[in-house]
């Protein structure tokens, strides 16, 4: 969640901070109140996105960076149907593109709005012919026609627990057949109220039968099964205004009926200082063992949103049952972190066993502007945001398409990117 105001920016986060405050504690039980905390803020200066700005992304040897798609506003999250076209959602327009490539040069050329009208549109899935959305609060489906579009959604749900803070839902048919739907937490830092608030869902394709599988998942945006083990996996990000380096992002291998931590432990089960109650009937000392650690941990503050197994053919065999992740990039660190798609190493037997940059290069030192032109001399806020670091893309949304390609969605420029493998 990003603070934005045209205040100055100390005034802009302390009220940033205010507001969070007051807004959670007006859903909290009594006894839940504030504590000191400290953390830097550091927002990179956005840029406009340019074709020529490709030079400036980091790819393994043999990887290539082209644009599939662009102009599209705030796309964030994709689907790719059996026959290769790809919806997107863009939560601020409340809608749903469709985009082809009708002759295979890795571009889209054919793209259109096939469903209107849903704020907060974010998460899809397909299954059959039936494109399933879900926005802040309502479960919709969709017959997928013979030429893409889509028909008149029809409602599944419409009780999903207020968003708060976290309105980004995500939804996926396991491989149990049932549709799983990822609730993040309403707040930063709170006892919450509504039993499936953090949590992770799931429910029949007709929206019936919900339950919680896992709680204490703060945000947990992008989460799939191991093309192998079929262990699900998913990760979560930590509370902000806890330090830089605190507390990590984190990979969990969720499991039914567990608990990971959120908001009374951090990390590998530690304690947290800055959550002043204590879980229902324990205390957090005895509760924090008996939740779940996460399988890996990532730099604090990193935002990770798309998440997704590798399992075509056009990467090299290494990729196959790897996965990748994308890390939108923080705010509220002292040195920036994300900006970067990472590659999250699978050993073998299906169990994850590290982390690597895969794709870099959104996160840029300065904007390149110079003070030195003529005319009145800068203001301090003009020199504040020159001294900045830039950034061109705040990265979203990952889908494999059909030929085996990655495609990225970045929500600030409106970009899907395509990340191939020629080999050269």
């Amino acid at each position: 969640m990003h603070p934005h105001s045209s205040l100055p920016r100390a005034s802009a986060i302390a009220l940033f901070l205010a507001l969070n405050s007051l807004a959670a504690h007006s859903q909290l039980p009594p006894g839940d109140g504030p504590t000191s905390v400290t953390g830097g803020v550091l927002e990179p200066t956005p840029l406009r996105f340019e074709e020529s700005l490709l030079g400036q992304l980091r790819v393994p040897a043999g990887f290539k960076v082209s644009v599939f798609a662009k102009d599209l506003r705030n796309v964030r999250w994709m689907v790719v149907a059996p026959d290769g076209d790809v919806y997107a959602s863009r939560r601020e327009q409340g809608d749903v593109l469709w985009l082809r490539d009708t002759d295979g040069d890795g571009r889209a050329d054919q793209q259109k709005v096939v469903l209107q009208n849903a704020k907060y549109a974010h998460g899809l899935a397909l299954r059959g012919q039936r494109l399933y959305l879900v926005t802040d609060k309502k479960l919709l489906v969709a017959d997928v026609q013979g030429d893409g579009t889509l028909s008149t959604p029809r409602m599944l749900a419409d009780d999903l627990p207020d968003a708060g803070q976290h309105p980004n839902r995500t939804i996926a048919f396991g491989p149990d057949g049932w549709l799983y739907l990822s609730v993040g937490s309403t707040c930063n830092n709170c006892r919450e109220t509504n039993g499936e608030s953090a949590t992770l869902l799931r429910m029949r394709p007709d929206g019936t039968g919900r339950e919680v599988v896992a709680q204490g998942l703060r945000n947990t945006i992008g989460f799939g099964w191991h093309p192998r083990t079929g262990v699900l996996y998913g990760f979560d990000h930590g509370s902000d205004f806890q330090g830089d380096d605190e507390p990590p992002e984190e990979l969990n291998a969720i499991s039914l009926n567990k608990h990971y931590g959120w908001p009374y432990c951090w990390g590998d089960r530690r304690v947290t200082k800055f959550q002043v109650n204590e879980p229902p009937n324990t205390t957090k000392a005895d509760f924090c063992p008996t939740t779940e650690a996460p399988a890996l941990q990532y730099t604090a503050h990193a935002a990770p949103i798309g998440f997704a197994f590798y399992t075509g053919e056009q990467f090299p065999q290494a990729y196959r049952g790897d996965a990748f992740v994308a890390f939108r990039g923080s705010w509220n660190r002292s040195q920036p972190s994300g900006y970067n798609v990472v590659r999250v190493r699978f050993n073998a037997t299906g169990q994850p066993v590290g982390t690597e940059e895969f794709a870099a290069g959104w996160l840029l030192p300065r904007p390149g502007t110079t003070l030195s032109q003529p005319g009145p001399a800068p203001s301090a806020a003009e020199r504040e945001k020159a001294d900045r670091p830039a950034q061109f893309g705040r990265l979203a949304g990952l889908a494999q398409a059909r030929d085996g390609s990655l495609l990225l969605a970045e929500d600030q420029n409106g970009v899907i990117y395509r990340i191939s493998y020629t080999g050269r």
